[in-house]
């Protein structure tokens, strides 16, 4: 599922000195970003510390941010930074040190928003939106197939799963609302299996909201290999069959799975996720830690 083909008639993008050249789309300016009416998820941020946590206000375009319009996007030059621009369509990165930053993404149906391709590495995502049209698929609002990723302040919705990567960091996001298609798996952040060597991934400070009773809010899965070197810190977590699948499975031992101070909400389902709060976790692989993670309410919650 996570292999799939590129979509045809992506048009290429080149710099010259730094500067944004033509895509393939040209003309007026489209409307500055509007913040939708709040969801459901969009309200559930509460703690018993009382945090501010990334929402519709703090993720996604900067209001006042103009966007030219775009057509899919194919990198292949190393460095290029994308700016400003309303993509309807995807962003394909196949050159390492990629920067796409105050851009709104329409995803494509069926595939992806923006994707770093396997073999490059280094891609910078921030103060981005990313969604589907809730009609047709869009699978995927980032999907990592490559090396390191950042990701920050995105605001990824109407997709059926939100980020998906096994090495890299994801700090201040918000990704919410998701579409449920026949046959997914609904995921808002996701990792299937270990980090690239010599890599981690961590997950620090999102809001991560499946309003849906299925599969999580942040889920890390041994589909490809043993779980390792991950770090979820500081989220807060709603929603899903389970809120949180924590790395154990079938293939072998998760080890150095820190799960640090995140909060739990029951305003999706009354147990967290539709299940509970948290399923897969190993108390006994080696550096796993389960600390400081508690309810809305500041009860603590334990792993079964």
């Amino acid at each position: 599922m996570r292999r799939l083909s590129a979509v045809a008639g992506a048009v290429a993008l080149t710099l010259v000195s730094g500067c944004q050249a033509a895509t393939s789309d040209t003309g007026g300016r489209p409307p500055e970003k509007t913040r939708p009416a709040a969801s459901p998820s969009a309200r559930v941020p509460a703690s018993p510390e009382a945090r501010e946590w990334p929402g519709p206000d703090t993720t996604g375009v900067p209001p006042g941010t103009p966007l030219r319009p775009s057509g899919s996007i194919r990198v292949t030059r190393e460095g290029t930074v994308i700016d400003g621009l309303d993509v309807h369509g995807e962003i394909s990165v196949e050159a390492d040190d990629v920067t796409i930053r105050n851009t709104r993404v329409r995803g494509i149906p069926g595939w992806w928003g923006i994707l770093q391709r396997q073999g490059f590495s280094g891609l910078t995502v921030q103060d981005v939106e990313i969604f589907g049209n809730g009609r047709e698929r869009t699978q995927f609002g980032i999907l990592n197939q490559g090396g390191m990723i950042t990701v920050r302040r995105a605001d990824i919705h109407t997709i059926s799963n939100g980020i998906s990567t096994e090495q890299g960091l994801i700090e201040d996001c918000y990704v919410h609302d998701p579409k449920l298609y026949k046959g997914d798996h609904i995921d808002m952040i996701m990792s299937s299996g270990p980090p690239a060597p010599g890599t981690q991934l961590i997950i620090r400070h999102n809001t991560a909201v499946n309003t849906l009773d299925q599969t999580g809010a942040i889920s890390l899965f041994q589909d490809f290999g043993v779980v390792h070197d991950v770090t979820v810190q500081d989220n807060l977590l709603a929603g899903g069959g389970w809120s949180l699948y924590a790395g154990a499975g079938v293939k072998g031992t998760s080890s150095n799975v820190k799960v640090i101070g995140n909060v739990f909400s029951r305003k999706v389902w009354p147990k967290g996720g539709q299940a509970g709060p948290v399923a897969y976790w190993d108390a006994h692989g080696p550096g796993n830690v389960w600390q400081g993670n508690k309810w809305d309410d500041g009860r603590p919650v334990k792993p079964d």
